[in-house]
């Protein structure tokens, strides 16, 4: 555990440093109730809790999942059936999100096997008209 993880709070300043994100990014998760900061004035502190809710926050994002399915997973933990519900739940949407991405895969392998038979086609008929490519 570094120094960062042990400290009380942080600030919105550090987190974007950390995190590599903008404050705007960061309000945007508080707006939609994903991380909850203590607020002193107009001060956001931002307890290891929140830390750690973003880094899974920015993980699932780069993994693909939209803020609807963040929510649904981070909730599970909350209630019942907890940690596990939620850790069964994960699965299922990794599984998912991997079904669409070999789907995708797929699709885009048949458009690239489209697009070269269209190119081969249309070169063999520059050649028939006897045209340079």
């Amino acid at each position: 555990m570094n120094a960062s993880q042990k400290r009380e709070f942080h600030t919105i300043t550090e987190l974007t440093k950390e995190f590599g994100i903008s404050t705007r990014t960061i309000r945007f998760y508080e707006d939609e109730g994903l991380i909850k900061p203590v607020r002193r004035g107009r001060t956001r502190l931002f307890r290891p809790t929140d830390r750690r809710r973003l880094m899974f926050i920015l993980r699932g994002k780069r993994l693909g999942f939209s803020i609807a399915e963040i929510r649904e997973v981070m909730n599970m933990y909350k209630e019942p059936p907890g940690e596990e519900g939620q850790l069964r739940l994960l699965i299922r949407r990794i599984n998912e999100k991997r079904n669409e991405l070999e789907q995708k895969r797929l699709d885009i392998d048949l458009t690239i096997q489209e697009l070269d038979h269209a190119e081969e086609q249309s070169l063999a008929r520059l050649a028939e008209l006897g045209v340079g490519t």
